[in-house]
């Protein structure tokens, strides 16, 4: 396709790139998925293949969801190629990094063993704190965005974002926790306790798909906007709802 008829169809070359990017990434977790299943390894702990396949597979998805649902902001196309590249470029090293240390046998996270092993511990850390900015610079451009857009599409982009800011922000702690027991040398402890906090952190961040794509759906009904929009806010209430249960739960 050339960049010609990607301007005729709305999709911009960042986000070409990322959809492409996210599907090669996606791909690699099903890859890992046979490969856990074929090996009969464990799929607990921090040396199984299961985080790898957990990676690829979330990575990708949310990779190209979020370069549909900025798709629909107005903003300024260097700030929009700026984040949504920045993200496109953490995610595949993110992924890269958890796979690389699953084939080497060692943990990806909380792992300092190694001058080597140190640094990748650290790049997955900073790495996080590059996907937070980047998601907060979106969801700023959401709340700005006032016009354009129908009223429940927008709400469940403010949502869909805010929910995974919350969700980063459960990886944030998880991994603070995780570092710092690591450190008092507590290693064996770093993975269970951090790891108490991942059905939240997973719940939240795919909020950026639910929501939006029930909204994208709506436009399909013969339903007014101002139903569409009550629609959007019970859906978004009962998601905070289900966010909120599984931290009473597992938090």
């Amino acid at each position: 396709m050339t960049l010609q008829e990607l301007r005729r169809t709305g999709v911009r070359p960042v986000e070409r790139v990322a959809y492409l990017l996210g599907a090669v990434l996606f791909a690699s977790g099903l890859v890992h998925l046979v490969v856990l299943v074929v090996s009969g390894t464990t799929w607990e702990g921090p040396l199984s293949y299961r985080k790898a396949m957990t990676f690829g597979l979330s990575f990708g998805l949310t990779l190209a969801t979020l370069a549909w649902v900025t798709s629909f902001l107005r903003m300024n196309d260097r700030w929009r190629n700026l984040l949504l590249g920045a993200f496109t470029a953490v995610s595949v090293v993110e992924t890269t990094l958890v796979t690389m240390q699953a084939w080497r046998g060692v943990p990806s996270h909380f792992n300092f063993e190694t001058g080597f092993d140190t640094a990748v511990s650290m790049m997955l850390a900073a790495g996080g704190g590059v996907i937070i900015l980047t998601v907060l610079g979106f969801t700023v451009a959401a709340l700005r965005t006032s016009s354009g857009l129908a009223p429940s599409m927008l709400l469940a982009l403010r949502f869909g974002l805010f929910v995974l800011l919350v969700s980063l922000g459960v990886g944030a702690l998880m991994i603070a926790d995780g570092v710092r027991l690591a450190r008092g040398g507590q290693p064996e402890l770093a993975y269970t306790t951090a790891g108490g906090l991942k059905p939240v952190h997973a719940v939240a961040m795919h909020a950026i798909l639910v929501v939006p794509a029930l909204a994208w759906l709506l436009r399909f009904t013969t339903w007014t906007e101002r139903r569409k929009t009550r629609v959007i806010g019970a859906v978004a209430a009962g998601y905070a709802l289900v966010v909120a249960a599984t931290w009473l739960v597992f938090g």
